[in-house]
């Protein structure tokens, strides 16, 4: 079921998937409503919610997209096929926007106008603290591909990306379960760069347990797939290497059957790659 707010094109089509977020649902929305810039639409798409979050969505003026539930991934994409706006900015349930977040994104692209993506910087906040980020952590912009094959350098709640670049390289991934927005990080990276402003316009919060990163065990065997698309680049192989070996030595500890029958064989694979490659070399 779909509820229309909006008839003109707005810049920006904000995007929220939800799913049981009763609890933190309206602090999100309340801060797009907020924002200091106002040419935008929301679109909250509820992911099967069987909390009280519907009933606190139908309070609000938006775009509600209802489906049955399918992930995190197949909501955000729901959300931009029926985006109307030039530009999608993401935001997830339980994080929040300052006032001059959208703002913030339009000033640059306006400024940049041939950047297709970019990014603000974020306060960290787990189990109600304050955290200080690592610098391995820290946001950055500009060619940053080979940066992000070691971990997730972009938050979905921080990003504004141009729906056009959505049709060049496709959606998030809806068969990934988790690590969805770093594979799809990569395959925006791997061609543009992506535009930085090192100002703290989101608010993310961590640490509760319905966190889809708090559930899975070993995150590195998403991370893995993600790059084996672009294993035939010698400085992907020696990371996802790494990885696997990591991922390997965690899944026999745990004696985690599947792991292991997925993943020798790949390994096996990037290492016969690698000697190829310093071969030539």
């Amino acid at each position: 079921m779909k509820m229309q707010l909006r008839a003109t094109s707005p810049l920006f089509s904000v995007i929220i998937p939800v799913y049981n977020r009763e609890h933190t649902i309206a602090r999100a929305i309340e801060s797009v409503l907020q924002q200091s810039f106002q040419d935008f639409e929301l679109i909250v798409v509820d992911d099967g919610s069987t909390d009280k979050t519907p009933q606190i969505l139908s309070q609000y003026p938006i775009t509600i997209i209802r489906q049955s539930n399918r992930g995190v991934s197949a909501a955000r994409n729901a959300g931009i096929k029926a985006a109307r706006g030039k530009i999608i900015a993401l935001l997830d349930s339980d994080d929040e926007w300052k006032q001059d977040h959208l703002a913030t994104h339009a000033a640059f692209f306006a400024a940049n106008p041939a950047y297709k993506i970019h990014q603000t910087d974020e306060i960290w906040i787990r189990n109600g603290k304050f955290l200080n980020k690592k610098k391995i952590h820290q946001k950055k912009g500009g060619n940053i591909f080979y940066d992000s094959l070691h971990l997730c350098l972009i938050s979905p709640s921080a990003v504004a990306i141009k729906k056009e670049l959505f049709d060049e390289v496709g959606l998030f991934r809806e068969d990934f379960e988790v690590c969805e927005d770093y594979e799809l990080w990569l395959r925006i990276t791997k061609k543009y760069p992506v535009g930085f402003t090192p100002q703290a316009t989101v608010i993310k919060y961590g640490g509760h347990s319905d966190q889809l990163s708090q559930k899975y065990f070993g995150m590195d065997r998403w991370r893995i797939r993600a790059m084996l698309p672009f294993c035939d680049d010698p400085k992907v192989i020696e990371v996802a290497l790494k990885k696997c070996a990591i991922l390997l030595t965690g899944a026999r500890k745990h004696q985690n059957r599947e792991i292991l029958e997925e993943f020798i064989p790949i390994y096996e694979q990037l290492l016969q790659k690698h000697k190829v490659f310093a071969g030539k070399n």
